[in-house]
């Protein structure tokens, strides 16, 4: 080479690494992500409610002393989807109380872990929510609770049991939201909680998925549920003297136990636009083959009248795989309303619409359910028998619970489009 080129390589090279050199001085510095700016908003807004002292969250999530040590864990959890829980299919429906979290909440704590977890500083802490000790509503208006303690054997089974709370009440009340809380969560299976009118003779107990004469369903709870809520402007009602129910199912487990449930409810100020009812399509005349991996089991309801759906709760038990709610309108159209595809009878959660749904009278709502009761159900108890309806965690139930209002023209909104009638869109 000679001296003229190999003086202008040297020039060009030169040139390069300035240029690099600026670009690179350039370039913003990434943001170091910390737990007091980036981390606990998104914690405080999807994680706290349940991760905080004497809730159902293995560990409080509060302050950057009790996350740091979950930070590896915090991340592996978020990445796989498995926390928050959710089991809605996000291609049919919009939730109002979806706690999932965006590619970038779980892209920033995916980079807070990579850092070393840093705490920063603490002046860009955001303020620590406010809860309510005990409760998930807020404070309630009203609580009542059994009127003994209840002793749980150590084995055996227990059959379902009925405890009566008398409420006392002077006058008619409306709920606007509703809390069970266990006071032993280690035995408690489910309750369910409903009001029997002080003047109805009807006090047999039915069915778990029977409505009875003189009766309103409050709420119900199984394992790892909070309370609820209901939409604004929408109530249900407590009548005058009424008692509220605990239909209770206690499972064993090894040591004796004492437990006293209670229920809060708390009180719209003025009666509701809407009153809220309970209804479900269930079916329990099935029988679940041994060894079966993909049984269907199906259940169907048809309005009588135009219709609005504020929730749905499928319910089943341990072999339960998934759960679909489809409605038939009266032209023929049909959609999906809710997908599980995935149930898991540990996280059985209440789905919320964004915005109520409309079903017009004649619409027929059904719910197919499948059941895994083979050897490939790690959950399974025993893959070598039929199993069919029955109380217990060992036998099955099909449910498809849901909440709805009447859509009459006095407490009706607007019915939307045919195009967005089932979805709320």
């Amino acid at each position: 080479m000679s001296k003229k080129l190999f003086r202008l390589s040297l020039a060009i090279s030169g040139l390069v690494v300035v240029i690099l050199m600026a670009s690179a001085a350039q370039k913003p510095t990434p943001k170091a992500v910390t737990f007091a700016k980036d981390v606990a908003p998104i914690l405080y807004k999807n994680c706290a409610e349940c991760h905080r002292p004497g809730e159902m969250g293995p560990m409080s999530l509060l302050s950057y002393q009790e996350a740091r040590p979950w930070a590896r864990s915090i991340r592996e959890q978020v990445v796989s989807r498995q926390m928050p829980p959710w089991s809605a299919n996000p291609q049919h429906g919009a939730w109002a109380n979806d706690p999932r979290l965006s590619q970038q909440e779980i892209d920033t704590i995916v980079a807070w872990v990579a850092a070393g977890s840093p705490k920063g500083d603490d002046k860009d802490l955001p303020p620590v929510p406010k809860f309510t000790e005990g409760w998930t509503i807020g404070e309630p208006d009203a609580v009542f609770e059994m009127s003994e303690e209840y002793a749980v054997p150590a084995e055996g089974t227990v059959p379902y049991l009925y405890f009566s709370l008398p409420t006392n009440l002077p006058e008619d009340k409306w709920i606007s939201a509703v809390e069970i809380r266990p006071g032993n969560r280690s035995v408690v299976h489910h309750v369910i909680a409903y009001t029997q009118d002080a003047t109805s003779k009807d006090t047999a107990p039915g069915t778990e998925g029977e409505t009875r004469t003189g009766r309103v369903q409050l709420t119900g709870i199984t394992p790892n549920k909070p309370g609820a809520i209901f939409e604004e402007g929408t109530a249900k009602l407590l009548k005058k003297g009424a008692t509220i129910v605990f239909q209770m199912h206690y499972t064993t487990n090894g040591k004796e136990a004492k437990d006293r449930t209670k229920i809060g409810l708390r009180f719209t100020k003025n009666p509701p636009k809407r009153t809220l009812e309970t209804g479900n399509a269930i079916n329990t005349a099935f029988s679940i083959p041994a060894g079966a991996d993909n049984h269907e089991v199906a259940a169907t309801r048809t309005f009588k009248e135009d219709v609005y759906i504020n929730s749905f709760s499928p319910h089943m038990h341990v072999r339960g795989k998934s759960f679909r709610y489809t409605a038939t309108y009266p032209d023929g159209r049909a959609e999906i309303l809710l997908d599980v595809p995935q149930y898991d009878f540990n996280w059985q959660h209440t789905y919320v619409p964004k915005k109520p749904i409309f079903l017009p009278k004649g619409t027929r709502l059904d719910c197919v359910a499948y059941y895994d009761n083979s050897t490939k159900n790690k959950f399974n108890p025993d893959p070598t028998k039929a199993v069919r309806w029955g109380d217990q965690t060992w036998e099955e139930m099909m449910i498809g619970w849901y909440t709805y209002y009447k859509a009459t023209p006095n407490n009706a909104p607007k019915a939307p489009a045919a195009s967005e009638s089932a979805s709320g869109r």
